[in-house]
């Protein structure tokens, strides 16, 4: 068996936030906390009051920032709910960083 990294699984997953998430911060958390994670991808503000985005990475590294979507958020949030949908195995990240869309 040769020696050498082991290859990691990478998925992507789309999420929306729900509750008190914009006006607190919540996007510029997100991509400190994602960045930290190692993952790519994208979060922005919604008409409706939500904030959405696309997480891609290591999967065990994805699993901690759904978490962190889920229950931490920025400290002056408040989460409700966060739904995650389309999540998938891919074999190459589709972004090169995690920003903010407007």
């Amino acid at each position: 068996m040769a020696a050498g990294k082991t290859v990691s699984t990478l998925c992507s997953v789309d999420f929306e936030v729900f509750g008190k998430v914009q006006g607190v911060f919540f996007r510029k958390y997100t991509r400190i906390n994602a960045t930290k994670h190692e993952l790519v991808g994208w979060v922005m503000n919604t008409p409706h009051n939500t904030v959405v985005g696309q997480l891609q990475g290591e999967t065990a590294n994805v699993r901690l920032m759904r978490k962190w979507l889920r229950v931490t958020g920025s400290p002056k949030s408040r989460i409700d709910r966060c739904e995650f949908k389309n999540e998938k195995t891919i074999s190459v990240l589709e972004f090169s960083e995690f920003t903010i869309k407007k």
